[in-house]
Order: structure tokens, then C-alpha cells, then sequence
């Protein structure tokens, strides 16, 4: 039977001391792990392409393999922002874990037969965005089992616990592959996939409190803040992405001969665990602040990684790719700290200071997240396929990284015009709470 809590007031100072606190981190915790296994699934193709090269695929074709995997996962993210809501966010974590199993299974088949036709590699890579939606549904999920004051840090250690997943895959994926041969990038993650189903189904819990319309959630569609977040996301977390999962073989391209595979971990590691200060950054000095000097900082960082990459030398291009996963963990978590704050000030200064104004909030804010992070992820899809493009049309990856350099100038110009400049500016309540 499926366990529903009707009673939850986080928002309560005496409610979250007594019960609230700990049946919140059981659910975070539980949330984490399914989350980490669902990136691994959503990113195995990031190593696994480097792998083929019995098949001969060109360098364009290795790069559609990586990107298939963002673009399912971020249209996914979609309708699994829905799930918690509609179906208990225990239930849905338990669907969306064991669904993580038709992709591994799908690879391990396929790479253990060297005539696989590249459509067939295609569908596979398809399937695995099923591990891209799990974010989105889960981030939604935890939205209600924190209150405003505790959400920067809650969201911060949910989103990282799963973009880690991303280094888990990077740094054990080369040493499984070396051992067990390439099938067994898809065999090795069953047994952990069906163990985080089974804790998440005894371990978590469904709120009735977070029960809502999907076709009234789905309103927030038409405001115009959630398509300037999304704007912006794709600037933090689709550079995260983008770049954890294209740097194995941008490398293999750029340095065929450097030892990639024992250091490609890092990157996607550092922009984990820094995602968590970026919303602590943003919960003491203000999301609008922290993202707008953090596109500065990926515009810079891009300059640097051009540089590198065109200077025969892997350990600068190394080196100089860290500035730019650094940032784009950091952004991850200040950008994701403004969504509920923006949803939250907006319902308050539309209901007044409510219970029921603070769960509105939360429930616009929970179907936010899913709009954000979809068209957010989206933005890995589009770096691979820029580098491939760039690929095969000048041999180099320097126009993709011009792209990118023109992109994060745009974000720093969206952010201050929108959410840190003071003169000329009409500050209403929802956009004053993100100035913050």
C-alpha cells in the first residue's frame, strides 16, 4: 500500500524541529541515490562512445550518440515534473528507477555484437534519457519537503547527489570496460538500479499536500519568468552537461594519444560538489548577483579553453576546462535557488504571508522546475552537436567555443537587465525576492 502523509507543515518552526527535519532527509536521501543512477544511465554514452572504435563511426556520428541521450532526457523532463504530483513522490521514484533498467540492458546487448547497426545504437542512445527526466521529478519532489529558508541547500545537495552520477560513470565506466569488456557498461549498473528502487519504495514517502492539477501546475508555462530562468539554465546546467559528457571525446579527438580516460572524472566531480556552495552563495548574497558574475566568469573561461585547446598541450586544456566546470556548478546552484525564490515572493505578494500562499508557491514553483530543467538540459544536446558540426565542417572545435563565448555574454546581459539592475527598472515582488 502506498504510504501517504497528509499532515506537513515545514514552514513551521516547531512542526520541522519535532518530525518535519527527519522524515525530510530520509526522502533527500533516498531521493539522492535514485537521482545519482539515473544521471549514470543518462551520461554511460559519454565513455562508452570513446570505446567504439571497432565500429568506425565517424567522429560526427560518436558525437550524435552523446547528444541523443540530452535531447530525449530533457523533453522527458517535462511530463516526469508531473509524476510527484499526480502519482506521490515515492510512487513515481520507484517507476523512474526501474525504467533506468531498458537502457542498460539495451547497451549491454548491443555492444556485445559487433554488427549492431548504428540506427539500433541510436535507439539505445535514445532510451537512455530516461535518466535525464529523473532529475526533474525528483527536484520537484523535494520542493515540498523544505521549507523556503532550508531549499537553497536541499536543492543544491539533491541536484549534485545526482551530477555526480555523471563522475561515477566517468571515473568506473573505463576501469569496468578494461576488465569486463565494453557489454558491461550496461550490466554493472542492474543490480544498484533495482536496490535504489526497492529503498526508495520502503524508504521514502508520498505528500498529499503536494497533490495538485498538472493542467493548472502547467499555467506557469505562460509567465514570462520561467522562460527567462530557462534562458539562463541553459547557460548553467546545459553547459554542465554539455561538457561532462562531450569532454571524453573531445579529448580523444583533440589528443589521441593523452590519458583522457584517467581524468575525465574531475571536471564533472568538481561541478558536482560545487553546486551545492553556489546555493548557499545564493541563499546568503542573492541569486541574481552570484549568476550574473558567474556568466562572467564561463565567458572567461571559454576564452581560456579555446586557447588550450589549439595549444598541443592536454594538461592546459585540462586544466582550463576545470574554470569552466567550476562555474557551471556554481550556477547550477545559484540559478536554481532563484526559481522558488521568484514563484514563492510572488505567491506571497499575491496572497499575503499563508500557509496557502507558501504552498501555491511551491506548487508553481515544482512545475517550474521541470519547464527550467528540460529546456535547460536541452543545452547539452546542443554542445555536442555544436562540437560535432564544428567537427565536420572545419576540422576544429573553435566555432562551437565562439558560440559559446557570444551565449554566456547573452546570459550576463539577461541577468542584469532583468533581475540586477536598479534604475528604470519597475521592482515588483517576484523579481525583488531573486535581487535579494
Amino acid at each position: 500500500m502506498a504510504r501517504w502523509i497528509a499532515d506537513w507543515h515545514p514552514d513551521d518552526p516547531a512542526f520541522w524541529e519535532s518530525s518535519g527535519k527527519r522524515v525530510a532527509r530520509r526522502n533527500l536521501i533516498f531521493s539522492i541515490a535514485a537521482e545519482h543512477l539515473g544521471f549514470t544511465v543518462w551520461t554511460l554514452w559519454s565513455i562508452v562512445a570513446t570505446k567504439m572504435g571497432v565500429y568506425e563511426f565517424t567522429t560526427d556520428q560518436l558525437f550524435w550518440l552523446v547528444a541523443l541521450p540530452n535531447l530525449i532526457g530533457s523533453a522527458l523532463r517535462i511530463p516526469y515534473t508531473f509524476g510527484p504530483a499526480k502519482y506521490g513522490g515515492r510512487n513515481f521514484t520507484v517507476v523512474s528507477a526501474l525504467l533506468l533498467l531498458i537502457p542498460a540492458i539495451g547497451l549491454g546487448i548491443a555492444v556485445g555484437n559487433p554488427n549492431t547497426p548504428y540506427w539500433m545504437f541510436l535507439v539505445i542512445a535514445a532510451l537512455a534519457g530516461f535518466g535525464g527526466g529523473n532529475f526533474a521529478s525528483s527536484m520537484a519532489n523535494i520542493t515540498y519537503f523544505y521549507p523556503r529558508s532550508k531549499q537553497g541547500v536541499a536543492l543544491g545537495l539533491n541536484a549534485a547527489g545526482g551530477n555526480i552520477g555523471v563522475s561515477s560513470v566517468q571515473l568506473v565506466m573505463p576501469l569496468v570496460i578494461a576488465g569486463l569488456g565494453l557489454a558491461a557498461a550496461g550490466w554493472f549498473w542492474l543490480p544498484l538500479i533495482v536496490v535504489a528502487a526497492v529503498c526508495a519504495w520502503f524508504f521514502m514517502d508520498n505528500l498529499t499536500s503536494a497533490k495538485a492539477n498538472p493542467r493548472e501546475q502547467f499555467a506557469v508555462a505562460g509567465k514570462a519568468q520561467t522562460w527567462i530562468m530557462s534562458f539562463l539554465y541553459i547557460g548553467t546546467f546545459g553547459s554542465f552537461i554539455g561538457y561532462s559528457t562531450a569532454f571524453p571525446l573531445l579529448s580523444k579527438s583533440l589528443f589521441p594519444e593523452a590519458p583522457f580516460a584517467v581524468v575525465a572524472f574531475v571536471g564533472p566531480l568538481v561541478g558536482s560538489l560545487i553546486r551545492p556552495v553556489g546555493g548557499w552563495l545564493a541563499d546568503k548574497l542573492g541569486g541574481a548577483p552570484v549568476t550574473l558574475w558567474n556568466f562572467a566568469a564561463m565567458g572567461g573561461g571559454v576564452l581560456l579553453v579555446w586557447a588550450a585547446s589549439s595549444s598541443g598541450n592536454f594538461w592546459l586544456f585540462f586544466l582550463s576546462f576545470q574554470l569552466l566546470f567550476l562555474t557551471s556548478g556554481i550556477g547550477n546552484g545559484s540559478t536554481y535557488r532563484m526559481i522558488p525564490a521568484i514563484f514563492q515572493a510572488k505567491a506571497v505578494a499575491e496572497r499575503g504571508e499563508s500557509e496557502e500562499a507558501l504552498l501555491h508557491g511551491k506548487q508553481q514553483a515544482s512545475a517550474a522546475v521541470g519547464i527550467i530543467s528540460a529546456v535547460g538540459a536541452f543545452g547539452g544536446f546542443l554542445i555536442n552537436r555544436a562540437f560535432g558540426m564544428a567537427f565536420a565542417a572545419a576540422g576544429t572545435p573553435a566555432p562551437a567555443f565562439l558560440a559559446f563565448g557570444l551565449f554566456y555574454a547573452s546570459c550576463f546581459a539577461l541577468t542584469w537587465w532583468c533581475y540586477t539592475r536598479t534604475v528604470g527598472v519597475k521592482v515588483v515582488a517576484s523579481l525583488a525576492h531573486a535581487r535579494v
